[in-house]
């Protein structure tokens, strides 16, 4: 189990009503996919209102109609501009075809330094909703003021040409289905293989020829194409979570293009699938007894006791539902890994999370299995009436299993599974067994995972939040110490991603950077 990063606020899913920020989270597993895909032109062309001169670039002849492409925007959702650029579908032989890439832009209020390419994570969140929906969540009002805020979606996700697998029917039996057989027995994981393998085949007849192309190295040349047909020389760039990978790619393969670039919620390049599990694990268990600590005790806590007694209480409750799985108003049944996925949920918003995972947790010890449904749909994307809003899921997928290696010897899977339920008791039982799904895809073989020094590139800030329970402190710090020009901004606090969460300090660190150049000289060690 692999969970996707991104930045996000919760909305509570039975009222409508906006707890924090307006995007909703995204948590999934390896073998989680999400949703359909809208189209991104309307029906009426909308009139041209600016134009993008490129930048002079000295590239290979075979890119030149690439990189020499004007880009025109168009007037859309109702004060941005929107835009299409063309890439090509395989970076190494571009002749072969091409994809397009959908972004976004609010133009600066001010005079504009140049364009912020925003990455909200993932892999498979989309950028352009995530400047349409929350730019001032992504941006404050300073960065608003001096660049033109810019989101795209990367290559297979959402409105550029996306990864395309299952249809709504399909998603909800992959996603939610159970398995009779015993989790970890021979029977359980051939039954996963199976799955696995019929996914990826729907996958590669659904996507074509592009999905062998879905890769973060083939995104950051996406990235500095972008750039480059935005007229800029040098890139500006923020990048939340596994934005985070996309942004130091980038400056491995374009050091001399890297103008300033923040790295927010970091990722270290050069960790395992492995060793993401396991530090993930860690780092929700962590956030989980966080949780407990702040709830017990309060009155609309549904824990007594210590807080080892309640994470034994939730080590219970995940074992029985896996046994025994509550039967929705809907007829799906909420087995273990629906729950956990449910208790993840809330963990990267403290604030307003932690509130409805107790209200979540009542529920669910009530014999109902509405709330953890509720938050299980909203960040696997899946609406109301059983329609998948987006593809980000597949699209996860798609990216993890090409940027890492897997291997599903089950011998070794089964030594790696009592290792996570060794580090997280609680939660790393159910985190086993992940190599199954991207060992069964239509092109398994995957980047091995090494450090990136990005030699030759100008300072880049790293942020990391002490507690941040999907991209864990200690990636930060790896990533800042592998980075040969890496500055690291220490945010001493819960949640998920540090800027623009209410620190002043980091808020001033990564304004003074990105608009004025100014690096800090030492770890400010914000809170």
């Amino acid at each position: 189990m692999t969970v996707r990063q991104r930045p996000s606020g919760i909305r509570s899913a039975h009222t409508g009503k906006k707890v924090a920020g307006i995007l909703a989270l995204s948590v999934a597993l390896v073998m989680t996919l999400s949703g359909c895909v809208t189209a991104f032109f309307p029906e009426k062309e909308p009139a041209v209102v600016a134009t993008s001169t490129p930048s002079d670039e000295d590239v290979a002849e075979n890119l030149r109609e690439f990189y020499g492409q004007s880009v025109s925007w168009s007037s859309c959702e109702r004060t941005f501009e929107c835009a299409t650029v063309v890439a090509p579908m395989d970076w190494e032989n571009p002749e072969d075809g091409d994809i397009e890439l959908a972004l976004i832009r609010q133009r600066a209020k001010g005079d504009a330094i140049g364009s912020l390419l925003v990455n909200p994570g993932g892999p498979g969140a989309s950028g352009y909703e995530f400047v349409r929906d929350s730019v001032s969540f992504a941006t404050d009002s300073k960065l608003q003021q001096n660049f033109d805020i810019v989101g795209f979606d990367p290559r297979g996700v959402g409105r550029s040409t996306p990864v395309t697998c299952l249809d709504d029917e399909g998603m909800d039996e992959y996603l939610y289905g159970l398995s009779a057989e015993e989790r970890g027995s021979e029977a359980w994981m051939a039954e996963l293989a199976d799955s696995a393998k019929q996914y990826g085949d729907a996958c590669a007849e659904n996507t074509g020829a592009s999905l062998e192309f879905t890769d973060t190295v083939s995104a950051a040349r996406d990235l500095d194409l972008m750039r480059a047909v935005l007229g800029d020389s040098e890139l500006y760039y923020l990048g939340y979570s596994y934005g985070t990978f996309l942004g130091a790619t980038y400056a491995e393969l374009y050091p001399t293009k890297a103008g300033r670039l923040v790295l927010d919620g970091a990722i270290d390049p050069s960790t395992s699938n492995f060793e993401v599990n396991i530090t993930q694990a860690k780092g929700f268990e962590s956030a989980l007894r966080a949780y407990l600590d702040d709830c017990i005790g309060t009155a609309k806590c549904p824990f007594k006791g210590s807080v080892n007694d309640a994470m034994v209480t939730i080590g219970g409750l995940l074992t029985s539902v896996d046994a025994s799985p509550i039967q929705n108003a809907d007829g799906r049944e909420l087995g273990a890994n629906t729950l956990l996925t449910a208790i993840i949920y809330p963990l990267y918003s403290p604030e307003s999370g932690w509130p409805l995972l107790s209200e979540m947790f009542v529920d669910v010890m009530s014999g109902s299995a509405e709330y953890a449904f509720s938050f299980a749909d909203a960040y696997n994307g899946r609406n109301a009436d059983g329609t998948y809003r987006d593809n980000s899921t597949e699209a996860f997928t798609a990216y993890n299993c090409r940027d890492y290696t897997y291997d599903d010897d089950p011998a070794r899977m089964e030594a790696e599974a009592a290792e996570l339920a060794a580090a997280a008791p609680t939660i790393g039982p159910f985190f086993g067994y992940g190599d199954i799904g991207c060992a069964n895809w239509p092109y398994p073989d995957g980047a091995e995972r090494t450090e990136i020094a990005a030699a030759g590139a100008p300072p880049i800030v790293v942020v990391g939040t002490t507690n941040d329970p999907a991209t864990p402190y200690v990636w930060a710090e790896a990533l800042a110490e592998q980075l040969a020009s890496g500055v690291l901004v220490t945010y001493q606090g819960e949640g998920h991603t540090g800027y623009n969460k209410g620190s002043e300090c980091v808020n001033a660190a990564v304004d003074d950077y990105l608009i004025s150049g100014t690096v800090p000289t030492k770890d400010p060690r914000c809170s």
